[in-house]
């Protein structure tokens, strides 16, 4: 049973992402977690507008938000009907990041999906703050759907590594689990430094290699180059339906989430990306 973290505002794209993540667990025996929250009562303007009395003010804000999450609920029964599947929905009096951090940790969440924009739709920012910020504290993996995509069955999956991680098998077995259900092929991309593989990253390789023996992929080693650059070269080559990377510190992943360097890839806002959180080995 997969236990999966879908945060909404209500937006449009935030819509899209749960419709996603429907899509892509179909045949899966699922619960879904539709978590939303109400801002605390210090940033709304009625509690600064009006007497601070109005105690019953916080009890309106509960009440419309479980009214549009079970609104949301039936809407998805509705549409998808899928006896597989089951939907329960989680309001709370909390900043939306903490919430979905201490909800995934208290359910034991395999797995975060959520929109790269909230509601707001500014079109000039592709990674809203929330989804960066839940992707930062690392309690599992995320996966983020950009605006407007609509789901196809992932089957080209991009990994770009460096061998510097000592990979644990249950750190990548969201990934695992999707190339089994939609057998799906993966690419592991590697960017040559132009020198030979340190005994490190050969024995990480070898581990890797290990861990994907019953998946089908492909090793990639492209010379020298930006990382940006080689997923963008390598993408106008061979089609790719997801990006999945582990958040290491010692990668290109800090820098990708800086907004100028993530618009350089080519097909950011056409891709769901995931991101694996680093092993405690790690």
């Amino acid at each position: 049973m997969k236990r999966i973290i879908l945060p909404t505002d209500f937006s449009q794209n935030a819509y899209n992402a749960i419709c996603y993540a429907i899509n892509l667990f179909k045949e899966v025996e699922c619960t879904f977690y539709l978590v939303h929250t109400y801002t605390p009562a210090i940033y709304q303007a009625e509690y600064v507008l009006h007497s601070p009395g109005q105690i019953g003010l916080g009890d309106i804000y509960q009440e419309n938000s479980l009214t549009q999450l079970k609104d949301l609920k039936n809407k998805l029964l509705g549409k998808f009907k899928n006896e597989k599947h089951t939907f329960l929905v989680h309001s709370a009096f909390n900043i939306l990041v903490d919430e979905i951090v201490d909800t995934s940790q208290k359910e034991g969440a395999n797995l975060i999906i959520m929109g790269t924009q909230g509601a707001t739709g500014a079109k000039e920012i592709f990674i809203g703050t929330n989804t960066v910020h839940v992707i930062e504290k690392g309690c599992c993996p995320v996966l983020a759907i950009p605006t407007g995509v609509a789901y196809t069955p992932p089957k080209k999956l991009l990994f770009p590594t460096d061998f510097e991680i000592d990979y644990q098998k249950e750190q990548l077995q969201e990934l695992l689990d999707l190339s089994e259900y939609h057998n799906t092929e993966i690419d592991i991309l590697h960017v040559s430094s132009g020198y030979d593989l340190t005994p490190s990253q050969v024995k990480n390789k070898a581990k890797l290699e290990g861990i994907f023996a019953k998946t089908e992929h492909l090793f990639h080693e492209v010379p020298n180059q930006e990382l940006i650059s080689a997923i963008n070269t390598f993408q106008q080559t061979k089609s790719t339906d997801l990006l999945v990377m582990i958040q290491n510190r010692h990668n290109f992943l800090e820098r990708l989430f800086i907004e100028p360097v993530i618009k350089k890839l080519s097909f950011h806002e056409t891709i769901p990306f995931m991101v694996i959180p680093p092993h405690q080995n790690n």
